[in-house]
């Protein structure tokens, strides 16, 4: 049966949690990276950061709160 009983989901739930805030954390060291050669560059990716974080909250949120 594929779906049994004692099914482990643990991988699916770290996935999700990386799709989450991989990018998020991503942005945000490029954008250290970047910050003192050109500033508005670096604002730009921690707001793209920050954005990414919000929507990525809603949306894997609720494919994780099961609608």
């Amino acid at each position: 049966m594929i779906l049994g009983p004692n099914m482990n989901l643990d991988g699916l739930v770290v996935m999700i949690i990386a799709i989450m805030f991989g990018p998020a954390i991503l942005l945000t060291i490029i954008g250290f990276a970047v910050y003192k050669k050109n500033k508005k560059a670096a604002k730009v990716l921690f707001i793209l950061a920050t954005v990414y974080v919000i929507i990525s909250l809603g949306i894997c949120g609720a494919l994780m709160n099961g609608f």
